[in-house]
């Protein structure tokens, strides 16, 4: 199966492509305000199964999803390539990483996504939750679920203005196909992927904004490069553009100039 996706040709064809995966209720549009900051690389922005245009692809695990990421490059005639994910696209990013036939992967950033549990009873309190979310999302009003999801922790940094914002955005998914994905993908059934992570023989770098706390405890137990993005929470991206580009494109002229 072929996830969908928006290329755009950057003005250097030897240049890696960037290859950008939305986190979990997001969409290729996450990354679209990004695309003009790295004129020089061709891009791809990818709609994750369940979401966006590709709603109706069903996966039922992480090697499902790396499948069909694989097939896509491949569709597209990407074979030198980085991956930038957010949260569930982090965690994507760096199943995919890990695999020993990524050979094709240039570098890895991710921004505040977990590379896995390592205890039986975090996977079993994380499969609850993520049930519980997935029941909901497939038997609640849509609106109500979302308002409810950007009132976790993890996104305390928001604004009331930001949380309306997003919701505003989200619910033009379909609950449905978000519920089997997050069950296909729950945290609770990735494997712990410190080990062959620390075992990459590419650049890994991680992007966290300086006001998650739990992910950058989690970023530390890694063995990868971190930048904090100032003043920003979980969604870095999305709370300061402009440091988040900036920090990219630094990073992205290391290697590729």
């Amino acid at each position: 199966m072929i996830l969908h996706a928006v290329p755009h040709l950057g003005h250097r064809s030897t240049l890696p492509w960037i290859v950008w995966l939305h986190g979990f209720l997001g969409s290729h549009q996450e990354w679209q305000e990004f695309e003009p900051h790295f004129p020089d690389w061709s891009q791809l922005r990818i709609d994750l199964p369940g979401h966006g245009g590709s709603a109706a692809v069903r996966v039922q695990n992480f090697a499902g999803v790396d499948s069909a990421l694989r097939n896509t490059l491949k569709h597209h005639g990407i074979d030198s390539y980085w991956l930038v994910g957010y949260s569930l696209g982090g965690r994507i990013a760096m199943y995919h990483a890990s695999r020993p036939e990524s050979k094709g992967l240039r570098g890895l950033v991710v921004e505040g996504g977990h590379p896995g549990l390592n205890g039986e009873a975090e996977r079993e309190a994380r499969a609850l939750s993520d049930s519980h979310w997935a029941q909901r999302l497939m038997h609640e009003n849509f609106q109500a679920v979302l308002n409810d999801w950007y009132q976790q922790p993890v996104f305390r940094s928001l604004s009331r203005e930001q949380r309306a914002e997003l919701v505003a955005l989200r619910v033009q998914n379909n609950p449905q196909a978000l519920a089997r994905m997050l069950e296909a993908t729950s945290l609770a059934s990735q494997p712990d992927l410190r080990e062959p992570l620390s075992r990459l023989a590419v650049p890994f770098h991680y992007l966290c904004g300086e006001r998650d706390e739990k992910f950058r405890a989690v970023a530390a137990e890694l063995r990868c490069s971190l930048a904090l993005i100032s003043g920003a929470g979980h969604n870095a991206h999305r709370e300061a553009p402009a440091a988040f580009s900036s920090a990219l494109l630094t990073l992205f002229r290391h290697y590729d100039l």
